[in-house]
């Protein structure tokens, strides 16, 4: 039976970039070389800092990342139905809060802005695998465009507050290299908690989830819940988007390695990201190959019928040359299709080849996951 490496990632309390990063770092033999491996890239300036934390009693990791000695920070808002606001204490961006897109007000002050193209100067300037690089400007190519059609500008006018920049290339880099060190056959993702209520940011008083982030998630599975605050930020929702090949339950896996990525705020519910690596076994099915000999069908009528199967479904169409009763040259068509499809295949065979009698086969398959 063949073995396919699966990580599932279950994002009960939704994700950010950091939370995904922590879940990720415990999954290696040798976490903190991670980070000494991250830190000795030399991003001006910044500093990723892995420490111990616990949630509703469970021990997991959380990744602090300072830039210039200090941590990004948003807030949650609570809009009472007199309009007033209360807010809620500052918290740090690594936790839950609305990633650096939206240009968070905060206390220290103002900042210089970057564009996505300087951001790609930032991230292919790194001394990091290629496919890492490709990997981490794909995924701010996703909040780019979200941000972008969220703000009516086009992707090049899209601008990122300098402090939750860096803090968000950290987060993007250091996920797309955890994903290349653990290298598995698939992720799997479950269906996303985005958390509800309002955010602050420089903009104002948003939704959540926030209008980027809402955006990235389109065809994705998500739901609101009844826990006030933003749990899914546009970066965790961009690197889900980008790595997951499905989002779905946990599949039935062996579980080898199990990971706890912790956010800063408590809620009654664990603050977390887990994440499980395994193996699955490799899936199984039954397929039928419906075949027939054909020796007096032109080369296009028997192009315009195996054309006509492919596209009403079956899952492969080929043709072989054969000889034939007093070796006459010919053709088997073979026709592959799943077993529930039988009789809709044979209808098509009957009426669009001159054949008056198709064979079946029942055949073991095995296949992988396919995705686009």
């Amino acid at each position: 039976m063949m073995k396919m490496k699966t990580l599932y990632l279950e994002c009960n309390m939704g994700a950010a970039g950091d939370m995904l990063m922590a879940a990720l770092v415990e999954l290696l033999d040798q976490p903190d070389e991670f980070v000494n491996e991250f830190n000795n890239l030399n991003i001006p300036n910044i500093k990723l800092i892995k420490e111990e934390s616990t949630k509703c009693g469970i021990v997991g990791t959380h990744m602090r990342v300072m830039v210039n000695g200090e941590e990004e920070v948003s807030e949650d808002v609570n809009v009472q139905e007199n309009n007033d606001l209360h807010e809620h204490e500052h918290e740090h961006e690594h936790e839950h809060t609305h990633d650096n897109e939206h240009d968070h007000d905060h206390s220290h002050g103002h900042h210089s802005h970057s564009s996505l193209s300087h951001i790609e100067e930032i991230i292919n300037g790194l001394d990091i695998p290629a496919k890492v690089k490709k990997d981490a400007v794909n995924v701010y190519g996703l909040i780019g465009e979200a941000e972008a059609k969220a703000h009516n500008k086009s992707i090049k006018e899209i601008h990122f507050h300098e402090v939750g920049t860096m803090d968000a290339i950290v987060d993007v880099v250091g996920v797309c290299m955890l994903i290349d060190k653990i290298n598995p056959d698939r992720i799997m993702v479950s269906p996303v908690h985005v958390g509800s209520g309002n955010v602050r940011c420089a903009h104002g008083i948003l939704p959540v989830p926030a209008p980027a982030t809402a955006y990235i998630l389109r065809e994705v599975p998500s739901y609101s819940g009844n826990i006030k605050g933003e749990l899914c930020t546009p970066t965790g929702a961009a690197l889900l988007k980008y790595f997951a090949d499905d989002f779905d339950a946990m599949p039935i896996m062996k579980t080898q390695k199990i990971g706890y990525g912790m956010g800063n705020k408590d809620f009654p519910v664990a603050n977390c990201v887990r994440a499980f690596l395994g193996e699955e076994e490799q899936k199984m099915d039954d397929v039928l190959e419906l075949v027939c000999n054909i020796d007096d069908m032109t080369a296009e009528e028997i192009g315009f019928a195996t054309e006509t199967l492919m596209n009403n479904g079956a899952l492969d169409v080929y043709t072989t040359n054969i000889n034939m009763k007093k070796n006459r040259p010919g053709t088997m068509i073979t026709c592959m299709c799943k077993n529930i499809d039988k009789e809709k295949f044979l209808k098509l065979i009957f009426k669009y080849t001159t054949t008056l009698g198709v064979r079946e086969y029942i055949c073991k398959r095995y296949g992988l996951t396919r995705n686009v």
